[in-house]
């Protein structure tokens, strides 16, 4: 995992995703990181964020 990743992957463990899932997401340069936060900001459970982003 690049400075990038792990960047992202802190943001996403902040914003309430469980570690494995802010992991996948932190990997995948396609997922919008502002739009994965916003998804759980708006009452989205972490697993269904993910659905949707996949």
């Amino acid at each position: 995992m690049d400075r990038i990743e792990s960047w992202r992957m802190a943001a996403l463990e902040r914003a309430g995703y469980p570690g494995e899932l802010a992991e996948q997401l932190a990997r995948r340069h396609d997922v919008d990181l502002h739009t994965a936060i916003q998804l759980l900001e708006r009452g989205c459970s972490p697993e269904l964020a993910l659905r949707i982003l996949s």
